[in-house]
């Protein structure tokens, strides 16, 4: 019989196996090419979003093109803030679909359907989601900010915390595999490649080097792509409904063609923002909803950089920048407002390279592709089965690393189990509801006079890491609380709710420049 130390394994602060933490770097020529496979995997959000909301606003593909641009620009700088002045993780800051419901609701409005000119109803309704993001932004600033966001944060303990983070992950399984079945031919076998050498071929080096490992994205990409548009070139997609055409053929995206050579992005760029309370308080809703899923995936990125957790006043900080990110979001008009990545912080796991300046490296190919319009769209008309089938493997990985926290917990406690479970389950069915009734009837299953208090319960209610920190933190801070300190995980967590509870935090978290001086930490 074994002996129990044999078949053990103690719990970790840091994730083991990674060649790169945050401060260490690879060299230039390695980080310049992990960067930009980290901008090429987030361009399936930034083109699918606009892709999605534009032609509903009344805009043409030169508008589609000019807001993934737009959104691209902003995600660049947006990145480049948060890992220099917010939390300092390899954290990519990309669109929201969180925002989705009241966009919907802006576009559908009646007030705005009565224009009969597509491009002036594209941009009055561009106008009324700027103006509501500008203002609902003030949310997340001043919850960060003000700490207030850190003091919420303070009560949460791994059993609380890693259903949340988990369901960063799982709950956009939509994005998935059935992304993947609209073209299946090219949707599984980027599955299968992208598996095959990520992990089969792992070991296989290249002059002392993964290459395998670490470029997973971009090889197993550059293959798919070429063989997607060889299938097109040869007629394979002449004769299939306009659907499959959409999704599997590489000429039908027409953003090459339209977008321009040379552009700048720049603030109030489609007039000036109009501001609706209704559309505000909506809006809201999903400002909160982003911070939630924020949080859970700054834990996630710490954990997949070999990092520690962040402490509380550095996860306000970060807040704090994304609401000004969220800000910038409505100057500049991205038709939608901002998150961390969740593939993004997937591939920290695949490539075990979790350095900062990757990610800084990447932010500037955001920025420069998003300047260079036509090269831009070259690389964003890349069809989105082969960015779904990266995310069924990126997501996954999210999501276990949310599992991960559990390990400093005590899961042979039936107390542990409920919380869990209830939590897991209700985060994850409570949204399906939710989706399902709005699928069916057109609208969410909360029906008021007050169109704006519907779309706050229903975009709260549809975000699967929100129900599940809800549902979890409740559970964990009003049930056998003093009993359970050791079984929820705390003499663990504690040392990482404060900024000096552990040597390490002023290693990964301290702001650069010295400007820890002006902004001492609480």
């Amino acid at each position: 019989m074994a002996k129990v130390e044999d078949i053990s394994h103690p719990p970790a602060d840091q994730l083991l196996g990674f060649e790169y933490c945050i401060d260490s770097n690879p060299p230039w020529a390695e980080a310049i090419l992990l960067g930009f496979q980290h901008y090429i995997l987030m361009l399936g959000t930034t083109v699918m979003i606009p892709t999605l909301l534009v032609p509903q606003m009344g805009g043409t593909d030169g508008d589609k093109v000019r807001v993934i641009q737009t959104l691209l620009f902003v995600a660049g700088i947006n990145t480049l803030l948060q890992t220099l002045f917010g939390t300092r993780l390899p954290a990519v800051i990309g669109g929201s679909y969180a925002f989705l419901i009241p966009i919907m609701t802006i576009i559908n409005s009646e007030s705005l359907q009565r224009i009969n000119d597509n491009e002036e109803r594209f941009l009055r309704t561009m106008r009324a989601i700027q103006g509501a993001l500008i203002a609902s932004s003030s949310l997340q600033i001043i919850l960060g900010y003000s700490g207030l966001w850190g003091i919420f944060t303070r009560f949460l303990s791994p059993l609380g915390a890693a259903p949340s983070i988990a369901l960063v992950g799982l709950g956009l399984f939509e994005l998935g595999f059935p992304g993947v079945a609209k073209c299946i031919e090219i949707g599984l076998l980027e599955l299968l490649l992208f598996v095959f050498l990520a992990l089969y071929l792992s070991r296989f080096k290249l002059g002392h080097k993964p290459i395998f490992e670490r470029f997973p994205i971009l090889l197993s990409v550059i293959v798919i792509w070429a063989f997607a548009y060889l299938l097109t070139l040869s007629g394979a997609y002449r004769h299939v409904p306009h659907k499959t055409k959409v999704h599997c053929r590489t000429d039908q995206a027409d953003l090459v063609s339209t977008a321009p050579w040379i552009k700048i992005p720049y603030p109030l760029q489609w007039g000036a923002p109009s501001f609706d309370a209704g559309h505000t308080f909506a809006m809201m809703a999903s400002v909160f909803v982003s911070l939630v899923e924020s949080t859970g995936a700054f834990f996630a990125v710490s954990r997949l950089a070999s990092a520690t957790p962040p402490p509380a006043f550095v996860l306000s900080r970060g807040i704090g920048w994304q609401g000004v990110g969220i800000l910038l979001d409505g100057l500049f008009g991205t038709s939608t407002g901002s998150t961390v990545s969740i593939e993004n912080t997937g591939l920290l796991g695949i490539t075990r390279v979790g350095s900062r300046r990757v990610i800084q490296i990447a932010s500037g190919f955001m920025i420069f592709f998003s300047i260079l319009g036509k090269f831009g769209a070259f690389f964003a008309s890349i069809p989105f089965p082969i960015f779904a089938a990266i995310y069924c493997v990126l997501f996954g990985i999210v999501a276990a690393t949310g599992i991960s926290f559990l390990q400093f917990t005590n899961l042979n406690s039936l107390r542990s189990l409920f919380i869990v479970g209830v939590s897991l389950f209700l985060g994850l069915s409570i949204p399906q509801y939710f989706n399902e009734y709005t699928a069916t009837a057109g609208y969410g299953p909360v029906r008021s006079g007050a169109r704006w208090f519907n779309d706050i319960l229903d975009v709260l209610f549809s975000s699967e890491a929100t129900v599940a920190l809800i549902i979890a933190v409740f559970l964990d801070i009003t049930y056998h609380v003093k009993k359970s300190k050791i079984d929820r995980g705390m003499p663990w967590w504690a040392k990482f709710r404060t900024f000096k509870g552990d040597i390490r935090s002023e290693e990964f978290y301290s702001l650069p420049f010295n400007l820890h001086k002006f902004f001492p930490p609480t």
